[in-house]
């Protein structure tokens, strides 16, 4: 077996820094939003200067196109491996669905405010390439979910299986992108939904198997 190569000092030190830009702006931007993440508090975060993320990023936007290109690329990457292993072969639906769902609170409450600054940069550059970009890979990940619960087709006894889980998977998304990222009220919606996590991801869950036809 040939040794591993080794980067120089230098290559090494750079692929570091840029590790620790991209890291910080991903953080700068789930705590700040998008009209409080700047250059210097990104630099700042990273242990750097601002003249060195300019050197590598012509401004913001470029630096956070990158980043967030790079979480969703990633993401793609662990719906290939982590999740297929739990469909049909190995986990009953009901059990696939409330892992699935129970994910998602779980990732959509702890990183709200990344996901609402994200949202709110993605949609102020929907017409670039970087936009575009992200529509594919949105939707690729949609796709991937998807696919997955149709591969427990004959349990489904809604008429057009694919036509209800995707619409099951996006009340998911809405809801929780209303009550958890983007909560209009929350006083107002107090009374109307379960009093904490565990008895929301317990209902979405249940609406999402009714859905799909499923005695729950």
């Amino acid at each position: 077996m040939p040794p591993k190569a080794v980067l120089p000092a230098h290559q090494a030190r750079s692929r570091g820094s840029l590790r620790k830009l991209l890291d910080a702006s991903i953080a700068v931007l789930g705590r700040h939003g998008m009209e409080g993440t700047t250059i210097p508090r990104i630099a700042r975060r990273a242990g750097l200067t601002p003249g060195s993320v300019y050197r590598r990023f012509q401004d913001k936007d470029a630096l956070l196109e990158t980043a967030i290109l790079e979480i969703l690329e990633r993401q793609e990457e662990t719906m290939k491996t982590s999740l297929a292993p739990l469909t049909a072969a190995q986990v009953p639906l009901e059990e696939f669905a409330a892992r699935i769902i129970g994910g998602m609170v779980a990732a959509y409450r702890a990183h709200a405010g990344l996901l609402r600054g994200m949202r709110q940069f993605v949609q102020s550059r929907a017409d670039t390439a970087f936009g575009k970009r992200v529509s594919v890979l949105e939707l690729s990940h949609f796709n991937r979910t998807v696919g997955l619960f149709l591969s427990y087709g004959e349990e489904i006894r809604h008429p057009n299986p694919r036509t209800a889980v995707s619409l099951a998977l996006m009340m998911v998304i809405g809801t929780l992108f209303q009550v958890v990222v983007w909560p209009t009220d929350p006083k107002k919606l107090r009374d109307l939904l379960p009093l904490d996590d565990e008895g929301l991801k317990r209902e979405l869950t249940r609406a999402f198997l009714s859905y799909l036809g499923q005695k729950v």
